[in-house]
């Protein structure tokens, strides 16, 4: 296997962080949608509150799974913790940005 280039680090740290950028806004609107509809369950016709409380359930579940497979290190794999805006892995000290 051959060793990943900065540059070539940077570009896919970049692609990672928007994917996880567009995750958040995503998974909030949906989070904050279903908030809406569990106090107004007839809106949208009708659904029982169990039911979108497990549809919040889902969204948050599957937020956090694919956070745990996009959010690492594009040369070590590793995960990256909670600051989006990190400039250096701190595992393998690898340059993001």
């Amino acid at each position: 296997m051959s060793k990943k280039d900065g540059r070539q680090i940077m570009r896919e740290f970049e692609v990672r962080r928007g994917r996880q950028s567009f995750a958040i806004v995503a998974a909030l609107f949906m989070v904050l949608f279903l908030a809406v509809l569990y106090n107004r369950p007839t809106v949208l016709g009708e659904f029982s509150k169990n039911t979108i409380f497990g549809a919040q359930v889902i969204v948050i579940a599957a937020f956090i799974g694919f956070s745990s497979v996009n959010w690492r290190c594009p040369s070590c794999n590793k995960y990256l913790g909670s600051d989006m805006n990190r400039r250096l892995c701190r595992k393998c000290g690898s340059r993001l940005r």
